[in-house]
């Protein structure tokens, strides 16, 4: 028997449980093999506050200073071309970024062509260090006595006599409350538990590897992105990420990048710049798990108070993750929430009507 029992060991299940760990027993039940497997291990890994809708733009704030010591500096820069003014101002507005000359965009990423009409940056999008923040909530986990335990694929759920029991292969479990942090399986574990699902949409989104373009240090360069996010290109460990931001309509399944998309957003890519990309080293995909607002589904089951929910997360789970987490733990120990009352209820599972 324990206190609660946490589906899914991502970034959403595995922070909740640190945050829960120092009021309650906890044990968290991660499906695969490691923490992170999914959409938390195949994520861009970047701290952007202005990123989101206004309740996740909360999150973010509210998150800023948990995050500092994972963050490495990285910038923003977003760049158009001749006929996407009207979108390029709306997004410069909305990411709250500086318009620069297009000769300065070519200074901080050289591989700009001449193409570029507009341009836009801001120095305070920064790198995540996802990994380590993955394993210290863990340790936080263990070292307050809760379990994390994988390979612990998630069977059946059943609630009687005020408790939920939660079977995986021959193991159960008990607990009084139950939270929901299932990724892209968040519906089906609703499911499982006779609740109605929310709309928990698993989107696939796809990167490519490939070498950095030759006679270039990338290390210092920004993110950056072409208007409308149609496609970005992000340095990681002297390599360059390219990804089309895809957003494919899939079932809930291990992802893998479907070629032709890569392909489309490669073109897309190289459409804004001088180099031409060669090789492709590694690509891998991941879900992006939205609701139907595109927001976070932060709460208690309006049916089933101990049922609790912390899905949607869709690309914003990193950095959110230590405003979200707390906001999971204050609902389930009383604790006044730092966040507003707007935004608490812009993320409660309440607003769904089921």
């Amino acid at each position: 028997m324990t206190d609660v029992i946490i589906i899914g060991g991502g970034i959403a299940g595995i922070s909740a449980a640190a945050r829960l760990s120092k009021h309650a027993q906890v044990i968290v039940l991660e499906a695969e093999s490691a923490l992170g497997y999914h959409a938390s291990g195949r994520s861009a890994a970047l701290f952007e506050e202005n990123y989101g809708c206004a309740s996740v733009k909360t999150l973010n704030r509210a998150s800023a200073a948990y995050h500092q010591p994972y963050l490495s500096p990285r910038g923003f820069l977003l760049v158009g071309r001749a006929g996407e003014d009207e979108i390029f101002a709306s997004e410069l507005k909305d990411l709250k970024s500086n318009e620069i000359s297009v000769q300065d965009a070519q200074t901080l990423v050289p591989i700009l062509n001449d193409k570029i009409t507009r341009a836009a940056y801001h120095d305070s999008a920064q790198d995540i260090d996802t990994d380590r923040l993955i394993q210290d909530f863990a340790k936080v986990v263990r070292g307050n006595g809760g379990q994390v335990i994988t390979n612990a694929k998630v069977d059946a759920i059943s609630f009687q006599n005020d408790r939920w029991s939660v079977s995986s292969g021959t193991e159960n479990y008990s607990s009084q409350t139950l939270i929901n942090a299932a990724g892209a399986w968040a519906d089906q574990i609703a499911a499982l538990a006779h609740l109605a699902p929310i709309g928990i949409t698993p989107l696939r989104r796809s990167m490519a590897r490939t070498p950095a373009p030759l006679g270039h240090n990338i290390t210092n360069w920004p993110i950056f992105f072409g208007v409308g996010e149609t496609w970005y290109a992000k340095p990681d460990a002297g390599k360059l990420l390219i990804s089309p931001a895809d957003e494919t309509l899939v079932e809930p399944h291990d992802a893998y990048a479907d070629d032709m998309t890569l392909a489309e957003g490669i073109d897309r890519f190289q459409q804004h710049v001088t180099h031409e990309v060669t090789r492709v080293e590694t690509t891998w995909a991941g879900l992006r798990s939205f609701a139907p607002d595109r927001t976070l589904v932060l709460g208690r089951d309006p049916v089933k108070p101990s049922f609790i929910w912390c899905a949607g997360q869709g690309g914003y789970g990193f950095q959110t993750a230590p405003a979200a987490s707390q906001l999971i733990s204050d609902i389930l120990t009383g604790h006044a929430s730092e966040l507003d009352h707007t935004s608490i209820a812009a993320l409660s599972p309440s607003r769904f009507q089921r």
